[in-house]
């Protein structure tokens, strides 16, 4: 196998996107489309990969980090321009290159592969990977001689009517002879309309020095689609969920309405898991097997173990156990961790918050900067005081704890094992283990109250 190397084109603006953020960090299914491209180019093999930045250079540099080595396009000058930035890397190694734009977030590892294997079996000095679609209206045609290689391509506008009528397309994804590539770029002159330098020009290079020119036609022409604007994202963004929700079901997951089920890229979900209606799976979550999450629900950067069940409720950068019940109408916030068996009911909010084995929050309580023990019972409208303007404190509640409905536990408070806290009751010491503490006002009765507030009237 030669050296194999990548250069990914992603220095432009993207002033269609009508957007203060860069055109290749808009995101598809959650992901920057550049990391789409970076993450596919990685599983490749490949010994240097390049990425050319200009415009929001700091942050596209932020967002793939030392996944890539850069080179930065001060001007936008055309294709050919921004593979040149990339020479003080490659120039003059010997391997094969590819060079991929970075708004098209659809291209598969595959694909890729393929376009190498092809470039490398013909010993060709360029290939052009390529589609056939029904409207090639607007794209380069690839014209091939006899023998199936490339003589040219020719754009749309200086088509003749017989190859308009060609529906074979330049994708813009190009394997090149590193050395063959980066000698012909010296070449290529801007002499054109816009003042230019375009990447096609070094076929047309190359074709006159005589060199093998090939193509590969990839099946699927909506993984090279290139992003220009919010109706392509929308597109791209389409193509990418039903490609991901198609995965998951022949892995096994039911999905009941795969149009109305939102899972990102990254996502992990095991066999017979069963998706609702509305549901959005964000991040590096990971769902056990046997699970129903939805309908309604939102899950972002979560571990959830087997035959649990979330419904309607959200979670958020969160380890969620086994046998779990969630929902619905829960809010599980950040850094919580709900271990087996445990119960989170309607209207409850975990925040920072350790549930052990078996406890239950039923309904309608907020837990924050918690260690919840094993088979605790936490009463309805119970609240952990976390919070006293300025700082932030632990409430711990030991196994076997009852915690009364409308109980406020001002941290920083332990509550001992097999504890009880009646109903109504404002904690604000340490209760001992299996005590009962009673924390509120003595009832009063006003006899005939009603009455003489009547004579008043």
């Amino acid at each position: 196998m030669h050296n194999r190397y990548a250069v990914i084109l992603a220095a432009g603006q993207g002033t269609r996107m009508k957007s203060k953020l860069y055109k290749v960090l808009h995101s598809v299914c959650g992901k920057p489309m550049v990391q789409h491209v970076v993450d596919q180019i990685t599983s490749l093999h490949i010994q240097e990969m390049v990425t050319i930045i200009g415009h929001g250079a700091e942050k596209v540099q932020a967002q793939l980090g030392d996944s890539s080595l850069y080179a930065l396009q001060d001007k936008q000058l055309g294709t050919a321009h921004a593979v040149m930035q990339a020479g003080s890397i490659l120039d003059g190694k010997e391997g094969v290159t590819i060079v991929v734009c970075g708004d098209t977030p659809l291209i598969k590892a595959e694909t890729m592969e393929s376009l190498f294997k092809h470039h490398e079996e013909l010993k060709a000095k360029a290939t052009i990977l390529t589609a056939k679609i029904d409207d090639p209206t607007g794209y380069g045609r690839i014209i091939r001689d006899e023998n199936g290689l490339v003589e040219k391509i020719v754009e749309h506008k200086d088509a003749t009517d017989g190859e308009r009528k060609i529906n074979e397309i330049n994708t813009g994804t190009y394997c090149f002879d590193n050395q063959a590539l980066f000698h012909a770029l010296r070449n290529v002159s801007n002499d054109n309309v816009q003042g230019e330098y375009y990447l096609p020009d070094v076929i047309e290079i190359l074709k006159k020095q005589g060199e093998v020119v090939t193509a590969f036609q990839t099946i699927d022409f909506a993984e090279t689609l290139g992003v220009n604007d919010r109706v392509a994202l929308a597109e791209a963004e389409r193509i990418m969920r039903n490609r991901t929700n198609e995965a998951h079901m022949r892995n096994g997951v039911t999905i009941i309405d795969p149009l109305n089920t939102y899972i990102e890229t990254d996502v992990e979900i095991g066999q017979d898991t069963v998706i609702y209606p509305g549901t959005m799976i964000k991040g590096k979550t990971i769902i056990g097997s046997d699970c129903q999450i939805g309908p309604n629900t939102e899950i972002d950067s979560c571990k959830i173990g087997n035959d649990s069940v979330v419904r309607q409720s959200a979670a958020y950068d969160s380890s969620i156990g086994a046998y779990v019940n969630i929902g619905p109408f829960a809010h599980i916030r950040p850094d919580s961790t709900i271990n087996d068996e445990v119960k989170i009911g309607n209207f409850v909010e975990i925040k920072k918050a350790v549930f052990g084995k078996g406890s239950k929050a039923s309904h309608l309580s907020y837990i924050g900067d918690a260690e919840v023990g094993s088979d605790v019972n936490i009463g309805c409208g119970s609240i952990t005081v976390n919070y006293d303007g300025k700082n932030k404190y632990l409430t711990k509640i030991e196994d076997g704890v009852f915690i009364g409905c409308n109980s406020n536990l001002v941290a920083p408070v332990s509550i001992g094992k097999g504890a009880y806290v009646a109903a109504g009751s404002t904690i604000t010491k340490n209760v001992p283990s299996e005590a009962l503490s009673i924390a509120r006002a003595q009832q009063v009765n006003k006899e005939n109250y009603v009455q003489k507030l009547n004579l008043k009237k």
